[in-house]
């Protein structure tokens, strides 16, 4: 078990270590962002002056190495727009992004696995064709569009919720119902599947034959096993989430790390991106390993070696 949590963290970092290579060449595709910043009748001398304080006028890859040194500190450098630093101004934001995502995620699981489990049980019924009939609706649905139509419906149509903004559960319920949709769906189609196989095993067949309720055969033989790959998925859906919630955030306006850094991206603010992009994989690869880590808790045939 040791050795394999030290092989993933090891992963882990390489997978961190090249992100950062990546979005740090990335953003710089879109040309240096002087122009952004300084008067059009800015003097060559002060273009000069700016982009050597800024450090654009050296090498790329003396630029990054430098990068990689400070952000090994926690320093990502500072923000060009805000004049702050970076990470605290990601960070900062962090908790309403965390939070819409959680919710979203929340929603789909509470959402999801019951349905998939009942429908599973009841394979061929109304209730089943129409769950599948919904969940590929769902799915087909783009996050953007969705949201769009619940602003016009419930906002401007009807008046019952606030468009945009943050601060009670009332700001949440729109954006995390359009960011948990995709996430919904997926995990329903996903547990059910998986439900109907596990349903066909010789160990459930056996436990029915032993004369347990129908509830616990489900509930405590069928589910735990068949919940490993839903598991994954859900592992995933996270990192989704918070990728989704890039542009959640911006359509309802809602102050979290993703409206942050589409900011960022459109003023060329390179330090806030990086700071944005590094800690969103730094997120997701501990997300994934714990993921892995609950395998052996749910099934222990399975050994992490």
């Amino acid at each position: 078990m040791l050795r394999y949590l030290t092989t993933r963290c090891l992963y882990a970092v390489a997978v961190i270590v090249g992100v950062s290579v990546l979005v740090f060449f990335l953003v710089r595709l879109g040309g240096d962002p002087t122009a952004l910043f300084l008067p059009p009748e800015s003097s060559a001398e002060e273009i000069a002056k700016f982009r050597k304080q800024m450090g654009f006028d050296r090498p790329l890859a003396e630029q990054y190495l430098d990068f990689a040194m400070r952000a090994l500190q926690g320093d990502f450098g500072r923000s060009l727009r805000h004049q702050d630093s970076a990470l605290p101004l990601v960070l900062e934001r962090l908790p309403a992004t965390a939070q819409l995502a959680g919710v979203a995620l929340a929603l789909a699981v509470l959402f999801g696995v019951p349905t998939a489990i009942y429908a599973a049980t009841r394979r061929d019924s109304l209730f089943d064709r129409a769950s599948l009939l919904v969940t590929v609706v769902a799915q087909s649905f783009p996050t953007f569009w969705l949201g769009i139509m619940l602003i016009l419906v419930f906002s401007e149509h009807l008046g019952w919720l606030p468009p945009s903004g943050r601060g009670t559960i009332w700001h949440l319920l729109m954006p995390a119902t359009a960011l948990a949709a995709y996430s919904t769906a997926l995990i329903t189609r996903l547990l059910r599947a998986s439900m109907l196989e596990v349903m066909q095993a010789d160990y459930v067949r056996t436990a029915r034959g032993k004369g347990l309720s129908e509830k616990v055969v489900v509930l405590r033989h069928a589910l735990r096993n068949a919940a490993i790959p839903a598991i994954t998925v859900i592992g995933l859906q996270v990192g989704a989430l918070l990728g989704g919630a890039v542009i959640t955030e911006e359509i309802f306006a809602y102050p979290g790390m993703g409206r942050l850094a589409i900011q960022a991206i459109s003023n060329r603010d390179f330090a806030v991106v990086q700071a944005f992009v590094v800690l969103m994989a730094l997120i997701v690869v501990t997300i994934n390993l714990c993921v892995d880590v609950a395998y052996s808790l749910l099934d222990p045939r399975i050994r992490l070696s």
